[in-house]
């Protein structure tokens, strides 16, 4: 049954996994320069409501999608400056801007009259017809083809620039590379900065996008699913969008199953996504290496 009903399934699971692959795209680069960014939620979220809050003043969802991207940017500003010009513990910083932009977006959400608005879906000729994955891959709102050209863009970035270069060096060893004249704690700030613009532009994708709308808690813990992923990955980033793409999947399945007649229970179904990510880092963090300063704050001098 599940099989026959892919034509439904399959789409709805490359429209969840959509807002997931942008963050991650953000949250590798951010790990590969030595930064847990636990921040994603509230750069999702930022960025959810304010592009459907933009779309809803000026009519505009392509609008409302910028400006949203521009909020996970600014989340991305406090947060990088925060962990690493202030030198606040990341962890305390990142959670406490997620809980500071989900009560924030739910009181103005609760105190706006704000009207749902999407943008546009593009059906691509030809590709369409594809049997099986046509629908799925090429019938979407059109900011899901943006990740044809962020997720290339994310890896040459990495491992084909001198700043990427410089960007794994400071995740790998930031006292040497200190001793060379990069900038460990600028490289670490921008890394982060990029990671609140691509999780900006995955939260307004989520809203004015796969939803058209938005609700209270509506990222519900994506952040966190995004940062299972680059685990899942082993810190590579074919394999973090193929973590994406299994809790699109099974996010879609959770949805879909119900309507197809299948009886589960429904908690179960709701933690299903968060569950396979939980197992996935269990079966996978132990058999991957990370980033050697993941998580380590650089201070000069120190060893």
């Amino acid at each position: 049954m599940i099989l026959d009903d892919g034509s439904v399934i399959l789409p709805s699971a490359t429209r969840l996994a959509a807002p997931l692959a942008f963050a991650a795209c953000g949250e590798y680069l951010a790990e590969r320069a030595g930064t847990m960014n636990i921040s994603i939620e509230a750069m999702m979220i930022s960025g959810a409501f304010t592009a459907i809050s933009t779309a809803s003043m000026t009519g505009s969802a392509s609008l409302g999608l910028l400006v949203g991207a521009l909020a996970g940017l600014l989340v991305g500003v406090l947060h990088a400056n925060a962990s690493h010009r202030l030198a606040v513990n990341t962890f305390v910083a990142g959670l406490t801007l997620n809980v500071l932009a989900i009560g924030l977006t739910s009181f103005f959400n609760e105190s706006m009259d704000i009207t749902g608005h999407q943008v546009a879906q593009v059906s691509i000729p030809l590709l369409r017809d594809i049997p099986l994955v046509g629908e799925a891959l090429f019938v979407q709102r059109w900011p899901v083809y943006l990740l044809l050209v962020l997720i290339p863009l994310t890896w040459w970035l990495v491992e084909h620039t001198r700043w990427g270069l410089e960007l794994r060096a400071v995740g790998e060893n930031p006292q040497g590379a200190d001793v060379t004249g990069v900038r460990v704690n600028l490289r670490r700030r921008q890394a982060v900065m990029w990671c609140g613009l691509m999780s900006g532009l995955g939260g307004a994708h989520l809203a004015v996008g796969a939803v058209g709308s938005f609700n209270n808690n509506m990222t519900a813990g994506r952040g966190y699913l995004v940062i299972a992923a680059v685990i899942f990955g082993a810190w590579r980033l074919r394999g973090t969008l193929i973590g994406c793409a299994l809790f699109g999947l099974a996010d879609a399945l959770r949805l879909a199953l119900p309507a197809l007649g299948v009886q589960l229970n429904a908690q179960l179904l709701i933690a299903a996504p968060y569950l396979l990510a939980l197992i996935a880092m269990v079966a996978f963090v132990r058999r991957t290496r990370q980033p050697l300063a993941l998580a380590r704050p650089f201070v000069r001098g120190l060893t």
